[in-house]
């Protein structure tokens, strides 16, 4: 008897067989074969944001006859499906042209494994029905067009690789050389704070409250002379900080 549930549909004449070796889900992509009849278990396009792959089945009789033929919108044939396939390579490709970022190029490596792993299954698969089918001729064009998706794929991941590889070594370089000019500016001032410390300790502890003559000037235009002596250790400030950060 057959299982209560197959992914079969019903009015398939296909050899018992295969109803007994499909479980409940798809499972991997594979060629079933009996009796002159062959089954392709294949899978659309993976989704990135799902692990279950959907299952597409193609049954083609010993007389030639592929189901589903391709010529109804609710049963796509397997010239569709991999019309599906392209369209995702073509997406993914427009994607990558516009990735700038490192996290650009990593969720695009993310939306890309899935589709790698499984268009290299799908060519696979339908080239070993290419080998148990060798007069089929449409068959053989299915194939190529498999072989050139995978490639694809294959060659999209590699290039968004490389270019995250590229764009994280690219962030690490301009960070080292932050942190070079940081340090660089950091023994500037080492060497500034070193010279004049001695005199700072001194003032600290003995005191600069010495006579200088200006204190009558003081006395009539104050305070004049603090804002003037503020604005002038500000501006010497602002001059010591561009020196201390200029570029070598």
């Amino acid at each position: 008897m057959p299982p209560t549930t197959s992914l079969l549909p019903p009015n398939w004449e296909v050899p018992e067989e295969f109803r007994r070796r499909l479980g409940e889900q798809a499972g991997r992509q594979r060629l079933m074969q009996a009796d002159g009849h062959l089954l392709l278990v294949l899978h659309a396009p993976p989704s990135p944001d799902s692990n279950v792959r959907e299952g597409r089945l193609f049954w083609r009789d010993p007389t030639g006859r592929w189901t589903p033929s391709g010529a109804s919108p609710a049963q796509p044939g397997l010239g569709d499906l991999l019309g599906q396939y392209e369209s995702a390579i073509e997406q993914l490709q427009a994607d990558e042209d516009e990735a700038k970022t490192a996290r650009q190029y990593f969720q695009l490596l993310n939306r890309l494994n899935p589709l790698a792993r499984t268009a290299r299954n799908l060519y696979e698969t339908i080239q070993s029905a290419r080998e148990a089918a060798s007069d089929d001729r449409q068959l053989l064009l299915w194939r190529d067009r498999a072989y050139v998706i995978a490639r694809a794929a294959d060659l999209l991941h590699g290039d968004a690789k490389n270019a995250l590889e590229f764009a994280i070594a690219e962030r690490a370089e301009q960070e080292a050389e932050s942190s070079r000019r940081a340090a660089s500016a950091a023994a500037r001032l080492n060497l500034l704070v070193a010279c004049f410390f001695p005199v700072a300790t001194l003032a600290a502890i003995f005191g600069v409250n010495l006579r200088h003559g200006l204190e009558s000037w003081d006395r009539q235009y104050a305070p004049l002379p603090l804002l003037a002596m503020l604005v002038s250790g500000l501006a010497l400030g602002l001059l010591l900080m561009l020196a201390i950060n200029r570029r070598r």
